[in-house]
């Protein structure tokens, strides 16, 4: 079981592509930080335009720790970027931040997949804590009823990388559409750049869901569930 041939004929291509997504990530970041913006915004500076643009005056933007961890949290309604987004004006930076921020446009404008995701990450949690013990223990143990019960919690957290992938390039969309009009980029190269940053991440999170929808066609056929068992 823990070494299976099947397991690895379905996932391991989904684990070449998401290494790929992670290294086109880090070439188009590396690449576009090293460009400091005609503006000369910095990523915090540009995400407040973009928030004040919209008539957004409760959102806080706070500088947070860590490599690429920016992210907005809608509950305490702050937009958090790491260092190298929240202080520098690079391309890269203003492109992320923006991005972050269409995720705070989203909020306050009632974006359904957003509300709806929002919604089900308690559930999410808890599969992605229960999914992995409960199958692999079934499995082990042939307790049919505790694996399929794991394969019910895999199955929220894979609802949650679906209904992700729509929130996250309606975010790049909305931080495109912003830096243009707002006259935060001033060229095409710079626009091109932010280009190649968002969508290098979106391919991240398309990745992640191929990998857990594939991961989730190898428990369904080794349970027997799309078929018989050899």
């Amino acid at each position: 079981m823990f070494f299976d041939p099947l397991y690895l004929i379905l996932v391991g291509p989904t684990m070449l592509l998401a290494l790929w997504a992670q290294m086109r990530v880090k070439s188009a970041f590396g690449k576009w930080s090293q460009v400091a913006g005609s503006s000369r915004m910095s990523g915090a500076e540009a995400a407040q335009r973009m928030l004040s643009a919209a008539g957004i005056t409760d959102v806080k933007i706070e500088p947070v720790q860590g490599f690429l961890s920016d992210h907005y949290d809608p509950r305490a309604k702050r937009l958090r970027l790491s260092p190298g987004v929240y202080q520098s004006n690079s391309v890269a930076a203003m492109g992320i931040a923006c991005h972050e921020a269409g995720h705070a446009l989203q909020h306050a404008n009632g974006y359904a997949p957003l509300a709806l995701r929002n919604a089900i990450v308690p559930v999410a949690q808890i599969g992605s804590w229960l999914a992995w013990p409960m199958i692999f223990g079934g499995m082990l143990l042939q307790m049919q009823n505790l694996a399929l019960l794991g394969v019910i919690a895999f199955s929220a957290m894979v609802v949650f990388q679906l209904i992700t992938l729509p929130v996250e390039f309606d975010a790049s969309n909305r931080a495109k559409a912003q830096l243009k009009t707002l006259g935060i980029l001033h060229s095409n190269e710079e626009s091109k750049g932010v280009s190649a940053v968002l969508d290098a991440a979106a391919m991240t999170y398309v990745a992640a869901t191929v990998t857990a929808l594939v991961q989730l066609l190898y428990f369904a056929l080794r349970l027997g569930l799309l078929g018989r068992r050899d």
